[in-house]
This record gives structure tokens, sequence and C-alpha cells, in this order.
């Protein structure tokens, strides 16, 4: 047995792929070239040396310098006492970091420039001239200072265009409100003596009104005005405080601006008539206060006309120079977007790289960059590391040798765009621990069944199949766009949904229901009538006068009086079939796991020797105790199933052996390894867990290992823990598989309703609006509950019934991820 399962080809996600620690020790003139192209191939996980060397150092003390230096590798307490008085923020390549985050920043900037712009920068990376990273960096600097010029020069275009705009509204507006008021007015009074701004007005425009208003002689009696612009949210207020100020002694008048401002906020212009030099002080206050900007007017119609068509004619002008300086900026952004991407993976990559260059340390002589980490054994390293010491004209190459460690590798499972949603859903419970049996090899069949148990019918199964097909038709499309997250869970879970939906299509064959209703797909029925007339086939039943429906349920159950009677049976006892099966599987599992990790030699960790040694005396108690009880049920309802007569077999038999296996669990497992780890200290056996002076001094790469008390009190009382937790969990898992009756008889029935009460009650009817409007509510109920609702409740009760009645056999889910450096890792991250 033992020789036919070694015989057996390996699956390649059934165990995690083997890891080897390795120690890299790089030139520095090689070192940045070296880890761009680790980060290229994607398949070394770095450790942080400054994290390690800093948490040793705080624990190294003067009296306990010999307890340290046994548990330190022999050449890293040089660099403990080299970087003593260094913070893990005086890493080496911090200045090159911040030049990246700098770089960063102007590339995001350069983005955000042209999506304001209304511009598309190029998605794929044009090919162009390599540079080197200072000369990016002073690309990026000419760029940014352009940029911000050209944006500062326009922005006071733009606010002296808006103003001239207002200045023309503001003549246009007052100047009829001038002649509507020139009765009333003093003929000696034209105007304000000087020019009122309530911002920093242009030269030339000012000098006009010098030249071209003139006041006459000041007649402080005299009635005299000022006019200008203010936002329309504040007239109302604006106007209060002006009557309060003046005491009511002032005409008020406003009208909308009608041309269309540079600006989001909606302006009205005013004109204040009023009296005496202290109004208008008082007047010019409460327009500074509300932001109002003030312009002088003319009585003088010919004034007028020469004033506006000036600043018609700069206004053309300033439209001129503001077209053209939106020109050329949009020539400098699209240049500039033609090498965005291409600029931005660059500078991603250079910051990665030297992130990862400040987890490296330098050794003692300063020459070399150390660093060490995990990688596959499939992964040719060190033929990337040749390539970057020839490709940077190094005369030392790069050390690349494999070290011994304490600590469990990561787990790393090699999957596709199929299988990795999959395996998603298995780490979405914890990831699975080094070399340990994969889940996600059966979840691939098992997961999608057992939601189709619970979700069989084929016409809502292929309204499933097509929105998959639809998911992955628009796979290249959609992949490249930023969904969000409801969408990008459908997205990512799509080949789930189309095995979900497969198998929704098959349990929707053998349940016979389409949308609830049956067909006669496979051949006639099995049973007729009574009579011709079938009056008694829903109370007398029918009878059978052939052989039985060839696949699945004969549609002549439905609607006859023993229908559910018949499918609740048929259900319950498949689902008690499907769970016993699927634990058995489990405890197999546990089995391989025990036998993969006893026969290895690289055995790491006392806890997996307890796995070893645990599964192997619990294995064949726990199978014997589930099938005692559970497997001989199951064997009874196969046995019925195909005589049709009840089997009564050792029953009593069974159940000695079930009340044998629990004792069989409990107490072998304790007293073994107590008895092992007594052996072990005696030196008769597990020496390759232990180490010793001698081997501290012949392999100093070795892991250091060091021993905890055995404690038998605390393994026998955990072994008694997980012997009464298996027991009950037997019966209560058992009970739990019989969810999927419950969920399929539920989705069967609400189905029903919504085809009867719904749309056969709406179809009774002649009308034309009660059909439709019962179409549309059967519609709206099967795709929002039956199709969305209850989708999701079957994938949530499968996903129960995988992490905790399948899973728990064997899963221990305490591993953790191998996250290499890779540059598709970093750009997937940022997009």
């Amino acid at each position: 047995m033992d020789r036919f399962i070694d015989d057996l080809p390996p699956m390649d996600l059934m165990r995690s792929e083997k890891m080897m620690f390795v120690q890299l020790i790089i030139p520095v003139e090689s070192a940045q070239r070296a880890v761009s192209y680790l980060g290229e191939l994607g398949l070394l996980q770095f450790r942080d040396l400054w994290l390690r060397y800093e948490r040793c150092r705080f624990q190294v003390k003067e009296q306990d310098f010999v307890v340290a230096f046994n548990y330190i590798h022999y050449d890293v307490f040089p660099l403990l006492q080299l970087n003593s008085d260094k913070s893990p923020f005086q890493r080496t390549f911090v200045n090159q970091v911040k030049r990246c985050g700098e770089m960063s920043r102007k590339l995001r900037f350069f983005k955000e420039q042209i999506n304001k712009a209304g511009l598309q920068s190029s998605v794929h990376p044009v090919s162009g001239p390599d540079l080197d990273l200072e000369e990016l960096e002073i690309q990026l600097a000419e760029h940014e200072h352009e940029l911000i010029e050209t944006n500062s020069n326009s922005e006071k275009l733009r606010q002296t265009y808006n103003e001239l705009l207002e200045f023309k509204m503001v003549l246009q507006k007052a100047g009829g409100f001038l002649v509507s008021s020139n009765g009333h007015a003093v003929a000696e009074e034209t105007e304000l003596s000087e020019n009122v701004y309530s911002m920093n007005d242009y030269a030339d425009t000012a000098s006009l009104l010098e030249q071209d208003i003139r006041a006459g002689p000041s007649n402080q009696s005299g009635l005299r005005f000022i006019s200008g612009i203010i936002c329309k949210s504040k007239v109302l207020r604006f106007e209060r405080m002006l009557f309060r100020a003046t005491r009511g002694n002032m005409l008020f008048n406003q009208a909308p601006a009608d041309e269309e401002i540079m600006d989001p906020v909606e302006k009205t212009i005013f004109v204040v008539f009023f009296s005496g030099e202290q109004a208008r002080t008082k007047i010019l206050k409460i327009c500074e206060a509300f932001g109002a900007n003030c312009y002088p007017v003319s009585e003088d119609l010919t004034k007028q006309r020469q004033i506006i068509r000036e600043v018609l004619s700069r206004l053309s002008e300033l439209e001129a120079t503001l077209d053209a300086g939106i020109r050329h900026r949009n020539k400098a952004l699209t240049s500039i977007g033609f090498h965005l991407t291409k600029w931005m993976n660059m500078v991603r990559r250079e910051k990665a790289v030297y992130d990862t260059l400040n987890m490296l340390n330098f050794d003692v002589t300063k020459k070399c960059l150390v660093g060490e980490g995990w990688c596959p054994i499939f992964a040719k390293a060190q033929e990337v590391l040749q390539r970057a010491t020839f490709d940077s004209n190094s005369q030392v190459g790069t050390i690349f040798h494999v070290m011994d460690s304490m600590e469990s590798p990561p787990t790393y499972f090699r999957t596709n765009r199929f299988t990795n949603a999959f395996q998603e859903i298995v780490d979405a419970y914890g990831v699975a621990r080094y070399q340990e049996a994969n889940p996600a090899v059966y979840a691939v069949i098992t997961f999608p069944f057992l939601f189709a148990v619970m979700f069989g019918d084929w016409g809502h199964g292929i309204c499933l199949l097509l929105g998959a097909l639809v998911l992955i038709a628009q796979e290249r499309k959609l992949s490249n766009q930023k969904l969000g997250s409801f969408m990008e869970m459908l997205f990512g879970g799509r080949y789930v949904l189309l095995l979900m939906s497969l198998f929704s299509i098959y349990c929707g064959l053998i349940y016979n229901e389409f949308f609830s209703v049956p067909f006669h797909i496979f051949g006639g029925s099995a049973y007729r009538c009574r009579d011709t007339t079938c009056s008694d086939a829903y109370t007398a039943g029918l009878v059978k006068y052939r052989e039985p429906y060839p696949f699945g349920v004969d549609p002549s159950w439905r609607g006859s009086r023993s229908e559910l009677p018949f499918l609740n049976s048929l259900k319950m006892k498949m689902s008690i079939l499907l769970g016993v099966t699927q634990m058995n599987l489990g405890i197999i599992l546990s089995y391989f796991d025990a036998r993969f990790f006893g026969s290895s030699l690289d055995i790491r960790q006392e806890s997996e020797v307890i796995l070893y040694l645990g599964a192997r005396y619990q294995f064949v108690p726990q199978l014997i105790f589930l099938n005692s009880l559970f497997g001989y049920l199951s064997l009874l309802i196969i046995i019925k199933w195909c005589t049709g007569s009840q089997a009564d077999l050792y029953h009593i038999l069974l159940l000695l052996l079930a009340t044998v296996a629990v004792p069989w669990m409990l107490f072998p497992k304790p007293f073994i390894l107590r008895k092992l780890h007594t052996e072990r200290f005696q030196g008769r056996t597990y020496g390759i867990l232990g180490t010793s002076e001698m081997d501290l001094e012949v392999e100093p790469d070795s892991a250091r290992q060091h021993h905890e008390d055995f404690n038998f009190s605390e393994i026998f009382v955990h072994q008694m823990i997980h012997s009464i937790e298996f027991v009950l969990g037997a019966v209560s898992n058992t009970a739990s598989y019989l969810r999927l009756w419950a969920l399929s008889l539920a989705h069967s029935e609400l189905s029903t309703v919504f085809y009867e009460k719904v749309l056969l009650l709406a179809w009774g009817y002649d009308n034309l609006v009660i059909r439709l409007v019962g179409l549309a509510v059967f519609a709206f109920a099967t795709a929002f509950i039956l199709l969305m609702m209850e989708t999701l409740s079957a994938f949530l009760h499968a996903l129960r019934l995988h992490w905790v009645e399948f899973q728990n056999k064997f899963y221990h889910g305490d591993g953790y991820k191998f996250r290499p450096f890779s540059f598709a890792l970093i750009n997937d991250e940022e997009d």
C-alpha cells in the first residue's frame, strides 16, 4: 500500500512548493541591478535584517553575552556592533527612497493635470530611449517647473480676463441705471473722483481711466454713486447692511449678470446712489467686507462707449493669449502623457528596489550587502544573479548560499486564473501550513457541487451561466478597468460562478425543475392515472406501469399527494451521504498529512512531530468512530435504495467499535509523546531534531534548536479536548449537512410559490395589464430573490460546510503566504 501511494504522481496544488532559505552576499556595485533582476523574476521573499538586528540588539546585555551568542548567527554579531549606534530610520538607501517618493509626487501631479485638462495618457508604455534615475529626475523637475509657471501665468491672465469681463458688464448695466436716474441727479455731479478696486487691478486699465475720466469739482452735498459686482447669494445681506449703515439714505439698484464669467458663482451687478463723503467711506468698507468688486463708471455716454471699446479690445487679446497658453500647456501635457506610464512604472520599480535594498545590510568590510530570504527550489535565482553580475561589469560575483532555518517556510501555491479564486476561498479561512494538504484541490469540484445541491434548478442555472459567460467574455476589458467592490468580487469569482452554474444545471436536471416546472426531457413518465379522467390523481395517487424514469426525478411526482414526503426523503438522505463522504475524505487527508510529515526528513518544528505522531494514532480510531455510526447509516440508505428493503446488519458490533475508538483517540498519543521526549534527551532517537555544541561549531549555518520543557498534563488535556471535540463534532457536523436538504427544499418551494401564485394567477385573467404586471413581479422576484439572495445564501452555506465540517478534520491553516519581491505584484497593488 505504501509503495502504491509513493508511486502516485504528485499533484501541483496538493502541496505547496518546496522552499529554501537562502543568504545573498551581493557586491555593492551590482546590488541595484541584482535586486532589480530578482524583482523581474518575482520568486524571492526578502527578510528585513534591520528589524531582526534591532530586535536582537535590544535583547543583548553584557551578562547575557554567551546566551545571545548561541542564538545569533556567528557572522551577525559584528553587524550588531556596527549598527548599534543607528536607528531603523537611518537606513542606507533612505535618500534614494525619498528621491523616488518626490518623483512619484511629480508624476501624480502630471496625471492630475492631464485628467483636469481632459486629455488621455497612454495606457501602454511608449518605447523610447532608456533613462537612468538622475536623468529622469532632471526631466521631471523641468516639466514640473514649466507646468507650474504656465498654470500661474494662466491663472493671472484668467483673473485679469474675469475682471475685464466684469468691468464690461458693469459699464453696460450701470449705464442704464444712470440714464434712468438722470432726471433725479444733479448735473454737476458726474462720478467718483478716484478709481475704486477691491483687488490689485491691471495697470493699463487704470491709466486709461485716469486719462479719460476726470472728476469735476467735488460737491459734498451732491448725489454720487458706486457701481460694482457681487455674488448673487450675498445680495440681500449686502443691501440690508448698506441700508443700516446709511440709515436709509441710499438708493440700491441691481441686475443679474448676463454673460458667463469663468467662475462657478453667479454674480449680480449693483449701483448704489448716496450723498456725502462719510457715506461713501462706509459703502466702500462694506463692499470690501462682502468681497464685492467696485468699478468706476462715467456718466458721459461718449466716454462709456470709448471705454467699452477698449475693454472689448483687451478682452479679445486676452482670449487669444489664454488660448495660446492652453494650447501650449496641452501640448506639454500630451508629450508627458506619452511617457507617463513608462515613467511611473520606472519610478515605482526603482522605489521598490531601494526599499528592498534597505532590508539588506552591509557586511563588516562595507563592500558587500548581505540579505536573506525564501525562494522556491525551482526558482532560477542563481542564473539571474549571474546575469546581473555580468551586466554590471562586477569583478566579484554574488554568493548564493542555502541555509537552514528554524522558522517555518512560507506557503506558495502556483495558481492560474481558474484555480486562483478557489485558493482565495480557502485562504480566507487561513493560509495552509507549509507543505500541508491543500483543500483547494477538492474545493474546485466540491464547493460548486454543494452549492448546486442547494440551488438545483436548471432554469436558474442557465441564468447564472449567462452571467458567468459575459464576465469571461469581457475578461480582458474588465481586467484593465477599475471596478467597484461588488463588481470586483464578482469578476474575481467568474470561474467559480461558471462551475456553480454548470453544477446547478446538472442538479436541476436531477430534480427536474425549470423555474420549478418539471419537463419530460428524458422520455415519458413511469406513472399514469387510474382512469382516463385523472380525477383521483392527487388523492388516490398514480399507478406505475413501466420502468422508472431514466434520469432524475419523475415529472409525475409534481403535484401528487406524496410529492413533499418523497422529495424530503430523497434530499435528506442524499445530504447525509454527501456529508459522510466529505468528512471521510477529510480524515483520509489527515492520514496523508501525517504520512507526509512523518516520512519527510525536513522536520523543522516540534509541532510537526506532534502532527505526525498524533495524526497517525488518530486516523484509525476517527475513521472507525465516524463510519461505525454514520457510515453504517449511509450504507443502510444505499441498500434500501438498491433493494427496496430494510437491512439489519451488525449494529451492536459497530456500536462497540465506536465506543472503543474513543479511548483509542484519547490515551495513546500523550503517552507516546512523553516516551519519545524522554528518549530524545537520552540521545537514542530523534537525533535530527537535536544539536550539540559540536554541531554548532561544525555547522554554523544550521538552525539552532532550543527545547521547551515537556508538559505532559497540558498535552493530555489538549488531547482530551480534541477527542471530545471530534466525538461531538461527528454528530453535529453530520447534522449540519442537512442544510443541503433544507435550502434545496426552500429554493424549490419559493420557486413554486412565485410561479403558481404570481405568474399563473396573473395569467388566469384576460386583462393584458394584469398579465404584464404579474410577469414583471415574477421576473423581479426571480432576479432579486432567487438569483441574488438565494445564490448568496447557498454560497455562504457551502462556504461554511467547507470551512467547518470538512477542513477541521485535517486543515490547520496557521501558515503565512509567500510574498515575493515582484514588480508584477507591485503594479497590481498600485492599480
